[in-house]
């Protein structure tokens, strides 16, 4: 009685690893630009067949398929090359500077500005003067590298004519400059 549930089992799941005796591909339709057919990869082989429980009687193991080969890497095909852009005798004419935009300041304003960018630019100046004798580590360097970078900034802002600009950079040059002195 045992053998024959157990021959039943192992039927079963013969059955149920074998699955559907036909198979039915769909494929989509051809592209309608023409491109080589890609590589088809051969279907992948049926899991083998499960191992039956150890029976009292002696029976050869069931034969296991050797392992299949792995699938060859799918091929892409090589780019398009692109068409070749025809050379001009001419260079391209050099692009105009972007406008500034700035606001109209009033007389009051203008000079309220050029004070402000003034005294800002002398004070974050006299910062880094104050740097120059000192051994510095590595967060001073950097913040008297920015320093120096936004008082260059100021100075080309100023040579524009674009005072709301340069008050900005030089009070962003003194307040690092003050904690660079703070630093100390």
């Amino acid at each position: 009685m045992r053998q024959r549930k157990l021959l039943m089992l192992l039927c079963a799941a013969a059955l149920a690893s074998a699955g559907c005796g036909s198979r039915h591909i769909v494929r989509a339709a051809p592209p309608s630009v023409s491109t080589p057919p890609p590589e088809e990869t051969p279907p992948a082989p049926p899991p083998p067949a499960p191992v039956p429980a150890e029976t009292k009687t002696e029976e050869p193991p069931p034969e296991v398929p050797p392992p299949a080969p792995p699938p060859a890497p799918v091929r892409r095909p090589a780019p398009r090359p692109r068409p070749e852009q025809p050379e001009t005798s001419e260079p391209a004419p050099p692009k105009p500077a972007p406008p500034q935009i700035s606001p109209q300041l009033s007389a009051k304003d203008l000079d309220a500005a050029k004070n402000n960018a003034a005294s800002n630019i002398t004070t974050a100046e006299k910062n880094v003067q104050l740097a120059n004798g000192r051994q510095l580590n590595a967060a001073q360097k950097d913040l008297v590298a920015k320093i120096n970078g936004f008082l260059g900034q100021a100075h080309e802002a100023i040579r524009a004519d674009d005072w709301v600009r340069a008050q900005n950079l030089a009070e962003k040059a003194r307040i690092l400059s003050v904690e660079l002195v703070k630093s100390f």
